[in-house]
């Protein structure tokens, strides 16, 4: 059983977290600042320290240099640049208030075992660096659930000698993978040769990979090797394979059967070592059945699939990767240290991006170049939260019970108002009671200032949880 403390000095939140937690099998603790945490408990001894940013005293942060224990801390959006901060500080991680339990619960499990395996390697407790922005594999940025089976899969067929499949919309970094594929290899010291299919001509993309003879057509004035004898010894990376002609796909085949090719024009084949990853965006599998891809040539580059998720399925991987392209930006344009703004934050955060890691380094660096200051804001970046597909992300939350609510009924106000401490109230409850208790006396910028939220934010929660919005009469 895992040891957390919680340093949190609203009693309403510290309490239902505590009993989340618990309920999760997690043994807990918990102190309203950090003198009471400092005082009462050895930080050491905590397998993770959840901590609120603003505290009465000292600020959450303080229990970072304080501890080896790894430190998540909790903020509101409001305070997106702080916990961007924090996280340069040494947190491990920050998880915007108000969340969900399954996000909160994520996070604590990640952390834990991501500690617990840094423990076993090192034999101690490591001092964290607090480099946010770092590498997790390669150039490979993120840490989300998704990426990090993806490294495990990575380090595993890395070093073997299979033929890799990378699936994956345009622009989420599939040429990367095959990258770290390639440099956990034993050919590491040779090169890797990348190839795009779909910007080569289909006139010209077999002697392309191939290569050809002198005379074997007209204007071939001159023998030319061809990609895949220029990577021998080390590996062919064959982006949008999808998009390959089919009689290019045959004689592929025959070079992964019998890791042999024949150049155009040449009666002679010649035996190379290489091996081969390739990529695409498309559903091979259904083309396959559709007769528009070979079947045969699918199953033989298909021996271990990987999928590269989209941007907008990466969680705060989003933001770790926006800013480590905003100090390349900075160090290629030369200009001085920049950051975004927590308007910029909760934009980038929240936009679906659905031209992916692609679309993000063109809006920041667009950005950078336009800025006149060290921040940028929301408009530099020109996302336009109005189009954020609002629809998609509720879609993916869960509802906040088991009962179903309809659209018409609205919740009912609890009988009793007083948001007491030891009551056994989620953290749901507790939005959904605040909201009820002060829309009446509160605007809507009041209530999300006071919560810590967008009103967009709070405009999505009473959707989800059926808390109408009270319209007032307009008087004459």
């Amino acid at each position: 059983m895992s040891d957390i403390l919680i340093v949190e000095d609203e009693d309403v939140i510290r309490k239902a977290l505590r009993r989340l937690l618990e309920h999760n099998d997690y043994s807990v603790q918990e102190a309203s600042s950090v003198a009471e945490a400092l005082a009462n408990f050895t930080l050491d001894d905590f397998d993770l320290i959840i901590s609120d940013l603003r505290l009465p005293g000292a600020p959450g942060t303080e229990l970072i240099q304080q501890t080896e224990s790894p430190v998540l801390i909790m903020t509101s959006y409001a305070s997106l640049r702080s916990a961007v901060d924090s996280m340069k500080q040494g947190a491990v991680d920050y998880v915007a208030k108000p969340f969900d339990h399954d996000e909160m619960l994520e996070a604590v499990r990640r952390n834990i075992e991501a500690h617990s395996e840094d423990k076993a390697e090192n034999g101690s407790r490591p001092r964290r660096k607090g480099l946010r922005g770092q590498p997790q594999l390669g150039e490979m940025i993120g840490s989300c659930k998704t990426m990090a089976t993806l490294y495990e899969r990575i380090k595993k067929v890395g070093p073997t000698e299979a033929t890799v499949l990378i699936h994956g919309e345009t622009g989420t970094g599939k040429e990367l993978v095959a990258k770290a594929i390639h440099n956990r290899s034993s050919r590491a010291d040779k090169p890797i040769i990348s190839v795009n299919c779909a910007a080569i001509p289909e006139t010209l993309i077999e002697s392309e990979l191939f290569g050809y003879e002198k005379g074997a057509f007209t204007g071939a004035n001159a023998n030319r090797i061809g990609l895949i004898e220029a990577a021998d010894g080390g590996t062919l990376f064959l982006d949008e394979i999808g998009e390959l002609p089919m009689e290019a796909q045959a004689r592929l085949l025959r070079f992964i059967q019998e890791n042999e090719i024949r150049r155009i024009g040449s009666v002679h084949a010649r035996i190379v070592d290489v091996r081969l990853i390739c990529a695409t965006h498309r559903d091979l599998k259904t083309m396959a059945r559709e007769h528009e891809f070979r079947e045969d040539l699918y199953y033989r580059i298909g021996v271990v699939r990987l999928e590269l998720p989209p941007l907008r399925e990466r969680g705060k991987d989003i933001l770790e990767i926006a800013e480590a392209v905003l100090k390349r930006c900075c160090d290629r344009l030369g200009k001085d240290e920049m950051y975004f703004s927590p308007k910029a934050i909760q934009a980038i955060t929240t936009y679906i991006w659905p031209g992916n890691i692609r679309e993000l380094e063109n809006a920041v660096e667009r950005a950078v170049i336009l800025s006149d200051g060290n921040e940028i804001d929301n408009d530099l970046l020109d996302i336009d939260l109005e189009l954020v597909d609002v629809s998609q992300m509720r879609s993916k939350q869960k509802p906040a019970d088991n009962k179903p609510r309809k659209e018409s009924e609205p919740a009912s106000k609890p009988k009793n108002n007083a948001l007491d401490p030891n009551e056994d109230l989620s953290l749901e409850d507790y939005f959904q009671r605040f909201v009820l208790e002060h829309q009446d006396s509160m605007s809507e910028t009041e209530l999300a200032q006071k919560l810590g939220v967008s009103r967009k934010c709070l405009w999505e929660r009473r959707q989800r949880l059926g808390i109408p919005r009270k319209k007032t009469s307009k008087t004459a």
